[in-house]
């Protein structure tokens, strides 16, 4: 059983190593900028549906 471990992390750590392609740099901080725009933009969006909501509800449902 402990041999299949060990083989188990062996290969493992062989294809994190050797198999994998990771990023460079760059690559990376391209792409968080990417997710970070993206968030706002979808934040922002949310935001407005919500304003439009709450307006909606306010003035033409229940108007005071």
């Amino acid at each position: 059983m402990f041999k299949k471990i060990e083989i188990y992390f062996r290969e493992s750590y062989n294809e994190l190593v050797h198999k994998v392609s990771w990023p460079t740099r760059s690559e990376l901080t391209n792409s968080a900028v990417v997710v970070l725009y993206a968030s706002l933009l979808i934040a922002l969006i949310v935001f407005a549906m919500d304003s439009v909501f709450q307006f909606v509800m306010e003035r033409i449902i229940y108007p005071h």
